[in-house]
Protein backbone atom coordinates (compact mmCIF):
# COMPACT_ATOMS: atom_id res chain seq x y z
CA UNK A 1 0.00 0.00 0.00
CA UNK A 2 1.17 3.55 -0.72
CA UNK A 3 2.14 5.76 2.18
CA UNK A 4 -0.63 7.96 3.55
CA UNK A 5 0.27 10.67 6.07
CA UNK A 6 -2.16 11.63 8.79
CA UNK A 7 -2.13 15.30 7.73
CA UNK A 8 -1.99 17.20 4.49
CA UNK A 9 -1.24 20.87 5.02
CA UNK A 10 -2.78 22.90 2.17
CA UNK A 11 -1.68 26.47 1.44
CA UNK A 12 -3.24 28.46 -1.39
CA UNK A 13 -0.98 31.40 -2.23
CA UNK A 14 -0.74 34.38 -4.54
CA UNK A 15 2.35 36.60 -4.62
CA UNK A 16 3.21 35.84 -1.01
CA UNK A 17 6.89 34.90 -1.35
CA UNK A 18 7.59 37.55 1.30
CA UNK A 19 5.40 35.79 3.91
CA UNK A 20 5.33 32.13 2.84
CA UNK A 21 8.55 31.51 4.74
CA UNK A 22 6.61 31.90 8.00
CA UNK A 23 4.50 28.89 7.11
CA UNK A 24 7.57 26.87 6.13
CA UNK A 25 9.42 27.74 9.33
CA UNK A 26 6.45 26.73 11.45
CA UNK A 27 6.15 23.40 9.61
CA UNK A 28 9.84 22.66 10.14
CA UNK A 29 9.28 23.30 13.86
CA UNK A 30 6.38 20.84 14.23
CA UNK A 31 6.78 18.19 16.93
CA UNK A 32 4.59 15.82 14.85
CA UNK A 33 6.25 14.89 11.55
CA UNK A 34 3.65 12.72 9.78
CA UNK A 35 2.46 15.24 7.21
CA UNK A 36 2.89 16.56 3.68
CA UNK A 37 2.62 20.15 2.44
CA UNK A 38 0.72 21.07 -0.72
CA UNK A 39 1.21 24.60 -2.03
CA UNK A 40 -1.27 25.68 -4.70
CA UNK A 41 0.06 28.80 -6.41
CA UNK A 42 -2.85 30.81 -7.79
CA UNK A 43 -0.87 32.47 -10.58
CA UNK A 44 1.91 34.21 -8.64
CA UNK A 45 4.31 36.41 -10.57
CA UNK A 46 6.87 36.82 -7.77
CA UNK A 47 9.60 34.41 -6.63
CA UNK A 48 7.25 31.87 -5.04
CA UNK A 49 8.19 29.02 -7.39
CA UNK A 50 11.95 29.42 -6.90
CA UNK A 51 11.51 29.63 -3.14
CA UNK A 52 9.48 26.42 -2.99
CA UNK A 53 11.91 24.55 -5.26
CA UNK A 54 14.69 25.37 -2.82
CA UNK A 55 12.64 24.15 0.14
CA UNK A 56 11.82 20.91 -1.66
CA UNK A 57 15.54 20.11 -1.76
CA UNK A 58 16.09 20.59 1.97
CA UNK A 59 12.81 19.88 3.81
CA UNK A 60 12.39 16.77 5.96
CA UNK A 61 8.76 16.42 4.81
CA UNK A 62 7.23 16.13 1.31
CA UNK A 63 6.41 19.44 -0.40
CA UNK A 64 4.19 19.40 -3.49
CA UNK A 65 3.91 22.53 -5.62
CA UNK A 66 1.14 23.21 -8.13
CA UNK A 67 0.76 26.36 -10.23
CA UNK A 68 -2.53 27.41 -11.77
CA UNK A 69 -3.74 30.41 -13.72
CA UNK A 70 -5.06 33.05 -11.35
CA UNK A 71 -8.61 32.12 -10.37
CA UNK A 72 -9.46 32.42 -6.69
CA UNK A 73 -8.39 31.14 -3.28
CA UNK A 74 -11.39 28.82 -3.07
CA UNK A 75 -10.47 27.20 -6.41
CA UNK A 76 -6.87 26.75 -5.25
CA UNK A 77 -8.06 25.21 -1.98
CA UNK A 78 -10.37 22.75 -3.75
CA UNK A 79 -7.47 21.71 -5.96
CA UNK A 80 -5.24 21.15 -2.95
CA UNK A 81 -7.89 18.96 -1.30
CA UNK A 82 -8.19 16.84 -4.45
CA UNK A 83 -4.42 16.28 -4.45
CA UNK A 84 -4.19 15.50 -0.73
CA UNK A 85 -3.02 12.10 0.47
CA UNK A 86 -3.61 12.78 4.16
CA UNK A 87 -6.60 11.67 6.20
CA UNK A 88 -6.98 15.19 7.62
CA UNK A 89 -6.56 18.59 5.95
CA UNK A 90 -4.94 21.55 7.68
CA UNK A 91 -5.57 24.70 5.62
CA UNK A 92 -3.05 27.38 6.56
CA UNK A 93 -2.92 30.78 4.87
CA UNK A 94 0.31 31.85 3.22
CA UNK A 95 0.96 34.58 5.80
CA UNK A 96 0.30 32.70 9.05
CA UNK A 97 2.06 30.14 11.26
CA UNK A 98 1.20 26.95 13.07
CA UNK A 99 1.96 26.69 16.76
CA UNK A 100 4.92 24.24 17.08
CA UNK A 101 2.68 21.68 18.85
CA UNK A 102 -0.35 22.21 16.59
CA UNK A 103 -0.23 19.00 14.56
CA UNK A 104 0.63 16.86 17.58
CA UNK A 105 -2.24 18.40 19.56
CA UNK A 106 -4.66 17.86 16.67
CA UNK A 107 -3.47 14.26 16.35
CA UNK A 108 -3.95 13.47 20.02
CA UNK A 109 -7.37 15.14 20.08
CA UNK A 110 -8.48 13.22 16.97
CA UNK A 111 -7.41 9.87 18.43
CA UNK A 112 -9.18 10.63 21.70
CA UNK A 113 -12.42 10.21 19.76
CA UNK A 114 -13.24 6.47 19.78
CA UNK A 115 -12.54 4.95 16.38
CA UNK A 116 -16.09 3.67 15.95
CA UNK A 117 -17.41 7.22 16.45
CA UNK A 118 -15.02 9.17 14.19
CA UNK A 119 -17.26 8.80 11.15
CA UNK A 120 -19.64 11.27 12.86
CA UNK A 121 -16.95 13.95 13.15
CA UNK A 122 -15.62 16.25 10.46
CA UNK A 123 -13.12 18.41 12.34
CA UNK A 124 -10.96 19.26 15.29
CA UNK A 125 -11.15 23.01 15.86
CA UNK A 126 -9.10 25.08 18.26
CA UNK A 127 -8.06 28.68 18.79
CA UNK A 128 -5.96 31.30 17.06
CA UNK A 129 -3.53 33.59 18.83
CA UNK A 130 -1.85 36.80 17.76
CA UNK A 131 1.96 36.99 17.69
CA UNK A 132 1.86 38.53 21.19
CA UNK A 133 0.01 35.44 22.51
CA UNK A 134 -3.41 37.03 22.98
CA UNK A 135 -6.36 34.91 21.87
CA UNK A 136 -8.33 35.99 18.79
CA UNK A 137 -12.07 36.05 19.48
CA UNK A 138 -13.83 33.99 22.13
CA UNK A 139 -12.67 30.90 23.96
CA UNK A 140 -15.06 27.96 24.09
CA UNK A 141 -17.22 27.73 27.23
CA UNK A 142 -15.60 24.36 28.05
CA UNK A 143 -12.14 23.01 27.20
CA UNK A 144 -13.68 20.18 25.14
CA UNK A 145 -17.08 20.45 23.45
CA UNK A 146 -18.61 18.16 20.83
CA UNK A 147 -21.09 20.14 18.73
CA UNK A 148 -21.90 21.18 15.20
CA UNK A 149 -20.51 24.38 13.72
CA UNK A 150 -24.03 25.82 13.77
CA UNK A 151 -24.47 25.03 17.47
CA UNK A 152 -21.16 26.73 18.25
CA UNK A 153 -22.22 29.89 16.39
CA UNK A 154 -25.83 30.25 17.46
CA UNK A 155 -26.29 28.19 20.63
CA UNK A 156 -22.97 28.90 22.33
CA UNK A 157 -22.47 32.38 20.78
CA UNK A 158 -18.74 31.78 20.17
CA UNK A 159 -17.27 34.25 17.68
CA UNK A 160 -13.88 35.07 16.22
CA UNK A 161 -11.23 33.40 14.11
CA UNK A 162 -10.83 29.65 14.77
CA UNK A 163 -8.58 26.98 13.26
CA UNK A 164 -8.07 23.24 13.05
CA UNK A 165 -8.15 20.22 10.76
CA UNK A 166 -10.91 18.57 8.72
CA UNK A 167 -11.49 15.16 7.19
CA UNK A 168 -10.33 15.02 3.59
CA UNK A 169 -13.13 12.71 2.45
CA UNK A 170 -15.81 15.08 3.78
CA UNK A 171 -14.18 18.14 2.21
CA UNK A 172 -14.28 16.31 -1.12
CA UNK A 173 -18.06 15.98 -0.69
CA UNK A 174 -18.46 19.66 0.27
CA UNK A 175 -16.15 21.70 -2.01
CA UNK A 176 -16.23 25.46 -2.15
CA UNK A 177 -18.67 26.56 -4.90
CA UNK A 178 -16.40 27.56 -7.77
CA UNK A 179 -19.34 28.53 -9.96
CA UNK A 180 -19.95 31.55 -7.71
CA UNK A 181 -17.62 34.37 -8.65
CA UNK A 182 -15.43 36.04 -6.07
CA UNK A 183 -15.46 35.78 -2.29
CA UNK A 184 -17.49 32.97 -0.70
CA UNK A 185 -17.56 32.83 3.13
CA UNK A 186 -15.98 29.64 4.48
CA UNK A 187 -18.81 29.32 6.99
CA UNK A 188 -21.22 28.42 4.17
CA UNK A 189 -19.33 25.16 3.70
CA UNK A 190 -18.99 24.47 7.44
CA UNK A 191 -22.72 25.08 7.90
CA UNK A 192 -23.62 22.67 5.10
CA UNK A 193 -21.54 19.99 6.83
CA UNK A 194 -23.28 20.72 10.13
CA UNK A 195 -26.72 20.38 8.55
CA UNK A 196 -25.60 17.03 7.14
CA UNK A 197 -25.06 15.91 10.74
CA UNK A 198 -21.27 16.14 11.07
CA UNK A 199 -19.91 17.02 14.50
CA UNK A 200 -16.78 18.95 15.44
CA UNK A 201 -14.66 18.55 18.56
CA UNK A 202 -13.86 22.06 19.79
CA UNK A 203 -10.89 22.48 22.15
CA UNK A 204 -9.34 25.44 23.95
CA UNK A 205 -5.90 24.87 22.44
CA UNK A 206 -4.01 27.31 20.23
CA UNK A 207 -3.26 25.82 16.82
CA UNK A 208 -2.52 28.88 14.70
CA UNK A 209 -0.63 32.16 15.03
CA UNK A 210 -2.69 34.75 13.17
CA UNK A 211 -1.19 37.69 11.30
CA UNK A 212 -3.53 40.45 10.13
CA UNK A 213 -2.00 41.42 6.77
CA UNK A 214 -2.64 44.72 5.06
CA UNK A 215 -4.14 42.90 2.06
CA UNK A 216 -6.29 40.53 4.09
CA UNK A 217 -10.05 40.49 3.62
CA UNK A 218 -10.58 42.23 6.93
CA UNK A 219 -8.65 45.24 5.65
CA UNK A 220 -10.44 45.41 2.30
CA UNK A 221 -13.80 46.64 3.57
CA UNK A 222 -15.88 43.49 3.67
CA UNK A 223 -19.03 45.59 3.91
CA UNK A 224 -18.53 47.08 0.44
CA UNK A 225 -19.94 46.14 -2.93
CA UNK A 226 -16.74 44.20 -3.67
CA UNK A 227 -17.87 41.27 -1.50
CA UNK A 228 -21.61 41.81 -1.76
CA UNK A 229 -22.42 38.45 -3.35
CA UNK A 230 -20.60 36.40 -0.72
CA UNK A 231 -22.11 38.38 2.12
CA UNK A 232 -25.58 38.14 0.59
CA UNK A 233 -25.15 34.36 0.30
CA UNK A 234 -24.26 34.18 4.01
CA UNK A 235 -27.32 36.24 4.95
CA UNK A 236 -29.53 34.10 2.69
CA UNK A 237 -28.20 30.92 4.25
CA UNK A 238 -28.92 32.26 7.73
CA UNK A 239 -32.53 33.31 7.15
CA UNK A 240 -33.45 30.31 4.97
CA UNK A 241 -31.39 27.31 6.04
CA UNK A 242 -30.60 28.03 9.70
CA UNK A 243 -34.03 28.89 11.15
CA UNK A 244 -34.03 25.91 13.58
CA UNK A 245 -31.37 27.85 15.52
CA UNK A 246 -33.42 31.09 15.62
CA UNK A 247 -34.48 30.53 19.24
CA UNK A 248 -30.88 30.67 20.45
CA UNK A 249 -29.99 34.05 18.96
CA UNK A 250 -32.97 35.92 17.43
CA UNK A 251 -31.06 39.19 17.08
CA UNK A 252 -28.47 37.55 14.82
CA UNK A 253 -31.26 36.41 12.50
CA UNK A 254 -32.87 39.84 12.44
CA UNK A 255 -29.55 41.41 11.47
CA UNK A 256 -29.00 38.71 8.84
CA UNK A 257 -32.40 39.58 7.40
CA UNK A 258 -31.34 43.24 7.19
CA UNK A 259 -28.06 42.24 5.49
CA UNK A 260 -30.05 40.21 2.97
CA UNK A 261 -31.66 43.45 1.73
CA UNK A 262 -28.48 45.47 2.16
CA UNK A 263 -26.33 43.30 -0.09
CA UNK A 264 -29.15 42.52 -2.50
CA UNK A 265 -29.33 46.25 -3.20
CA UNK A 266 -25.55 46.32 -3.72
CA UNK A 267 -25.88 43.48 -6.22
CA UNK A 268 -28.72 45.20 -8.03
CA UNK A 269 -26.72 48.44 -8.23
CA UNK A 270 -23.83 46.48 -9.76
CA UNK A 271 -26.19 44.61 -12.11
CA UNK A 272 -25.12 41.29 -10.62
CA UNK A 273 -28.23 39.17 -10.08
CA UNK A 274 -27.93 36.68 -7.18
CA UNK A 275 -28.24 32.95 -7.95
CA UNK A 276 -31.86 32.03 -8.61
CA UNK A 277 -31.62 28.78 -6.66
CA UNK A 278 -30.84 30.68 -3.45
CA UNK A 279 -33.89 32.89 -3.13
CA UNK A 280 -36.19 33.11 -0.10
CA UNK A 281 -38.24 30.05 0.79
CA UNK A 282 -41.02 29.72 3.33
CA UNK A 283 -43.18 32.21 5.18
CA UNK A 284 -40.80 32.65 8.13
CA UNK A 285 -37.88 33.66 5.90
CA UNK A 286 -40.04 36.12 3.99
CA UNK A 287 -41.43 37.69 7.17
CA UNK A 288 -37.91 38.15 8.54
CA UNK A 289 -36.61 39.84 5.43
CA UNK A 290 -39.68 41.97 4.72
CA UNK A 291 -39.89 43.06 8.36
CA UNK A 292 -36.23 44.15 8.38
CA UNK A 293 -36.32 45.73 4.92
CA UNK A 294 -36.20 49.35 6.20
CA UNK A 295 -33.10 48.56 8.27
CA UNK A 296 -31.41 46.83 5.34
CA UNK A 297 -32.22 49.71 3.01
CA UNK A 298 -30.83 52.21 5.55
CA UNK A 299 -27.60 50.20 5.84
CA UNK A 300 -27.30 50.15 2.06
CA UNK A 301 -27.69 53.91 1.86
CA UNK A 302 -25.06 54.31 4.57
CA UNK A 303 -22.70 52.17 2.46
CA UNK A 304 -23.39 54.32 -0.59
CA UNK A 305 -22.37 57.47 1.24
CA UNK A 306 -19.35 55.79 2.85
CA UNK A 307 -17.82 53.95 -0.10
CA UNK A 308 -19.02 55.88 -3.10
Amino acid sequence: MSYRPLFTVVTPTYNRAHTLGRVYASLRAQTWRDFEWIIVDDGSTDSTRALVLEWQRTAHFPIHYTWQKNQHKKTAFNRGVRKAAGELIVAIDSDDMLDPNALEAMMSTWYEIPEHERHRYVAITGLCARPDGSIVGDRYPQDVIDATALDMTFKYHVAGEKFGCMRTDVLLKFPFPEEIAGFVPESLVWRAMARAGYMTRFVNKVFRVYYDSNDSLSRQGTESQQHALGLWLLAQDTVVECLPWFRYQPRAFLMAAARYTRFYLHLRAARLPPPRDRSLRGMASRLLVYGMWPVGAALYMHDRFRFY
